[in-house]
């Protein structure tokens, strides 16, 4: 299970990676599991691993994994659901596809919503609501004008509470035959109307459009003194690789409907072929095994999780603390103050620290200044008279499920407790073996303990 990341945090982070990396790859997602399997794809190359750096929930693959046309049917509240799905299973940033924005109102109550999900960025296009998509070569694509699409940018740029969140104008010209110099004169006044990026589309299967705009774009920025971020869409003119559109200038980069495209297909062969041997035996290397998906979504995770706190919630930790030291007299000698704690406040913050809460003092001499909230205390009145180890089962009640003992006068860190809550043993050990490093009284009794493997250290 990915580690959770704050709504705050999320946002920022598009705009920090652009600034640290110069570009950032992005891979289209459209669900739970094709979020999991982004935030997870890594890759080798030139002796580096090298991954993608957030997400891109496209209006195309979202309405798709619905069986919906691309065309602004499937309403916002809907796609926030997906949104959500994929905020909830990842930590790396998120671009949204906003479609048109809708009218000004409801391009409002989207950036507001997106921004307090933790979105990065959402990028609205400038074609007449309801659009068509991009790629449809049969699809009229109507522009909007220029001056109301800016006037939207700015409506949203009114609403936005953090400079993190970005709007990013996507300029359909080479889409819709207009031209070169049309997106760059659109590129101008979206720029001084606030937007905090431009993303050029094209359907060609060739980059030169989009690199002579890139061209002319660095000389604009240069003009007007700015340059928000340029975004790329290579899914016709495929062969250019993200390094080299990094070269010519462009900051995000997205591959903006592969996992939907490649699951569509895996699908319908693996459906097919069902059908055509009459059982599921031929499809199984089509597939993921049943345990890949377990682990994919966490249910392993889970299964540890449950055993994990299972055992921190029914073990008990005891402490005996009846006992009076002859150097120590006038109090337990738990209560000794080592930089302004007591060993025992010490002790007690490393136990709870990895979730065990079931702890258990055992009180004896002046067992009344031992006073910590949360304890479970039982008493030995007897602990002149008497070893040890009546004093532990004075305990006994508790030692049902288990139990660590822990001496009072012994400072530890947490993570030795952390590796023996791991351990599958009955009975486990935890040894100092400092004591070679150390001179002791001649005489004195030690116990040690032979091994036949070498023990973990800490």
């Amino acid at each position: 299970m990915e580690k959770g990341v704050s709504a705050d945090k999320r946002r920022r982070a598009l705009l920090k990676k652009i600034k640290s990396k110069g570009f950032v790859r992005i891979i289209e997602v459209h669900d739970g599991l094709s979020a999991l399997i982004g935030q997870r794809a890594q890759a080798k190359q030139k002796n580096k691993i090298i991954e993608y750096d957030g997400f891109w929930e496209s209006s195309f693959t979202d309405t798709a994994s619905k069986g919906m046309p691309d065309a602004e049917i499937v309403g916002y509240e809907s796609r926030l659901q997906t949104i959500d799905e994929i905020l909830n299973v990842t930590s790396k940033p998120l671009i949204v596809d906003g479609d048109t924005g809708g009218s000004p109102s409801q391009f409002e109550f989207l950036v507001k919503k997106l921004e307090r999900l933790g979105v990065s960025a959402v990028i609205i296009e400038d074609k007449v609501f309801p659009k068509r998509n991009s790629l449809d070569p049969s699809a009229r694509q109507t522009l909007e004008d220029p001056e109301r699409f800016a006037q939207k940018v700015q409506r949203g740029n009114d609403v936005k509470i953090s400079n993190d969140f970005m709007i990013i104008a996507r300029i359909e010209s080479l889409i819709a035959g207009t031209g070169l110099e049309d997106a760059l004169i659109r590129a101008e006044k979206y720029i001084k109307a606030g937007v905090d990026g431009i993303m050029i589309h094209s359907k060609e299967d060739t980059p030169e459009g989009v690199l002579l705009f890139a061209k002319e774009y660095k000389k604009l920025c240069k003009k007007i003194g700015k340059r928000p971020p340029l975004v790329s869409v290579p899914t016709t003119y495929n062969l250019i690789t993200d390094q080299e559109l990094a070269d010519h200038g462009f900051n995000i980069i997205i591959h903006a409907n592969h996992l939907l495209r490649s699951a569509h297909k895996a699908m319908k062969q693996t459906a097919e072929t069902i059908l055509l041997n009459d059982r599921n035996f031929e499809a199984e290397p089509l597939c993921s095994s049943v345990q890949e998906i377990f682990k994919e979504v966490g249910f392993e995770w889970i299964k540890s999780q449950d055993r994990k706190y299972s055992k921190e919630q029914k073990i008990s930790v005891i402490v005996p603390a009846a006992g009076k030291d002859p150097v120590f007299k006038e109090k337990p000698k738990a209560l000794i103050d080592i930089c302004g704690k007591t060993i025992l406040e010490r002790q007690l913050e490393s136990i709870r620290k990895i979730g065990l809460r079931n702890i258990v003092v055992i009180r004896g001499f002046k067992g009344e200044m031992i006073n910590q909230k949360n304890i479970i205390y039982y008493e030995n009145p007897d602990y002149e008279k008497k070893h040890s180890l009546h004093s532990l089962f004075t305990a006994r009640k508790s030692m049902d499920n288990g139990f660590i003992l822990i001496y009072s006068d012994i400072l530890f860190n947490e993570e030795i407790l952390r590796s023996l809550m791991q351990t599958e043993g009955d009975i486990v050990l935890i040894i100092d073996n400092s004591y070679r490093y150390h001179k002791h009284d001649i005489d004195k009794k030690l116990d040690l303990v032979i091994s036949k493997t070498k023990p973990s250290s800490y």
